[in-house]
């Protein structure tokens, strides 16, 4: 049985802007950090993405956790749509073995390693945030 047709909006939609927010700013993060960091050959697009992504998956999720009006629709739009398209776990996941299979393997597991971490590192910053503000 298929969820009800406001459920399926509520996901496409918040899935639609949350995949062009990751396509725009994969691309303007990436070119803005290679200035800096042009010496690694990393994501850092794909990187920037997961790492606020989580942040705010944690931080939207402590907000349905406490709030009863709109939590469900809040999920369903922000955390499932949006920053479910926003964040990518397969292109890291891609890229990653990308960089090992072509012999950057410093790079690949130093990929692995950073985004792991700081995407624990931005959960655990969404939730203390979330306790400073409710």
């Amino acid at each position: 049985m298929l969820p009800p047709i406001r459920e399926i909006f509520l996901v496409g939609f918040g899935g639609f802007l949350g995949a062009n927010a990751r396509y725009i700013l994969t691309a303007w993060f990436a070119v803005r950090v290679e200035k800096w960091f042009g010496w690694m050959n990393l994501p850092y697009g794909t990187l920037f993405v997961n790492v606020t992504g989580s942040f705010l998956l944690a931080l939207v999720g402590a907000w349905v956790v406490k709030e009863g009006r709109w939590a469900e629709t809040t999920r369903l739009l922000v955390g499932t749509g949006f920053l479910g398209a926003y964040t990518t776990f397969s292109t890291y996941a891609n890229e990653s073995v990308g960089l090992i299979h072509q012999g950057e393997w410093v790079n690949g597991i130093g990929n692995i390693i950073l985004t792991n971490g700081l995407c624990v590192l931005g959960v655990l910053l969404g939730l203390w945030f979330s306790e400073q503000l409710w």
